[in-house]
């Protein structure tokens, strides 16, 4: 079997990978003339921890990113709302990570090549388009540098693309751009001082108006005894002509930002220095598409931002294709065909992760912390005078419902990995 995966990224590379480790051949196309370790930070859930480590990446997982301990609410004047554990302080078997997303990319990458081969990975080839039949499915694919048409016979396509995919447009080209909620992310990385406990996901006011995430993402830099921040500026900005215009890398400016943050000092941050200090800002606006019900036609299947993008709530758009291309691999190993494989991915896939795209547009924390924004819009001494014990607790259970599994199923469940399915430590 020999599978075409369009994309390498997150999505595109991990499925690669899983591949190779289920023994089918594999090969990675990409537009981009080269692959660079691009972005800012992302967190990966213990669930998406647990799949990369079985892929052999969790020693190098635990070089370079800070194993998430807690994560922190605060309203815009630093007040502590409501702290919850994370990762393994949860029970879970494997820890939650936050990491360079560019960092997590080379390393996938650098694992394809060294497993696969260099010739895994086409740089510079763009997709064009894809035709099948009952025995094949074949693309087109364009070399960039040379302008020379390809085409490529395969088992089966995966559309590991992103948000704008090539391969969802062809399945989808009457569907348009991506929609917008009116929210606006500026992101950044600045090194400084640990902050909190150090390896802490502190979230300071509400999206209803401007909103700040900080996190630590390198372990380098905790050996020198920094932080590497990656801190997400989150502000309301109804009426912006931009929507869609959603480009991970598109360039923002300081001074867009700053002014939505410029007396938000406290004890614990000072995030007007925090923004100032990045060396580059980028600016994206909150986006996702509507679910839909099938991602498979025939040989061809989608995967990731590619067939469910959602608003970057909850960290869940990497940890979902992780699930994503573990899930595919699995069932394409272990079907008696690639169009039964695919299908049987699909069917394991597809309602959980719409469902979450559906969990991250209701963005159900976000109801309490505006519920202290207006009980308290100039802060207060005690959470307890704010919000009930009940409302409280309502937190917990909004991200059980956007980004958590059951930690008994999560540790008890079969592996994937198709060669020796033994169950987890």
């Amino acid at each position: 079997m020999r599978v075409l995966i369009v994309g390498a990224g997150i999505g595109g590379l991990t499925t690669a990978l899983s591949l190779h480790q289920a023994g089918i051949e594999a090969l990675v196309v990409d537009s981009a003339v080269r692959l660079r370790p691009l972005g800012v930070g992302i967190n990966l859930l213990p669930h998406a921890v647990r799949e990369l480590t079985e892929l052999g990446l969790g020693d190098a997982l635990a070089e370079l990113a800070i194993p998430t301990a807690e994560m922190v609410h605060f309203d815009r004047y630093g007040g502590r709302i409501w702290g919850d554990p994370r990762g393994r302080a949860l029970g879970y078997a494997w820890p939650q990570y936050s990491i360079h997303r560019g960092e997590l990319q080379m390393l996938l990458l650098d694992t394809v090549l060294a497993r696969l081969g260099e010739g895994a990975v086409r740089t510079g080839t763009l997709f064009e388009g894809f035709e099948q039949d009952g025995d094949r499915v074949r693309a087109r694919l364009l070399d960039r540098a040379s302008g020379t048409a390809e085409p490529f016979s395969a088992d089966a396509l995966v559309g590991a693309d992103g948000l704008h995919s090539a391969v969802r447009a062809q399945l989808y080209p009457d569907e348009g751009a991506p929609l917008w909620n009116g929210i606006r992310m500026w992101r950044g990385l600045t090194e400084a001082e640990p902050i909190l406990t150090g390896r802490t996901l502190a979230v300071a006011g509400s999206n209803a108006a401007a909103k700040m995430v900080v996190y630590p993402i390198s372990m380098r830099a905790e050996h020198r005894g920094k932080a590497l921040l990656n801190w997400v500026a989150e502000v309301r900005v109804p009426g912006d002509p931009r929507d869609g215009a959603a480009d991970w890398n598109r360039t923002g400016r300081l001074e867009d930002v700053l002014p939505h943050f410029a007396d938000w000092r406290f004890d614990w941050l000072d995030v007007p220095a925090l923004l100032s200090g990045a060396e580059q800002i980028l600016e994206y606006p909150m986006v996702d598409r509507e679910p839909v019900d099938r991602w498979t036609f025939g040989r061809v299947t989608l995967l990731g931002d590619a067939a469910h993008p959602m608003y970057p709530i909850g960290s869940n758009g990497g940890s979902q294709a992780v699930l994503d291309a573990r899930v595919l691999a699995y069932e394409l190993a272990t079907a008696a065909s690639p169009p039964e494989g695919l299908l049987g991915y699909e069917k394991e896939r597809r309602e959980a992760a719409n469902a979450v795209v559906l969990a991250c547009r209701e963005m159900p924390a976000e109801r309490v912390l505006r519920l202290v924004a207006e009980r308290a819009p100039h802060g207060f001494a005690s959470i307890e005078d704010v919000l009930s014990p009940e409302e409280l607790t309502s937190i917990t259970s909004a991200y059980l419902q956007t980004s958590f599994t059951d930690v008994e199923v999560l540790n008890t469940r079969q592996s994937y990995t198709v060669s020796g399915r033994t169950q987890p430590p």
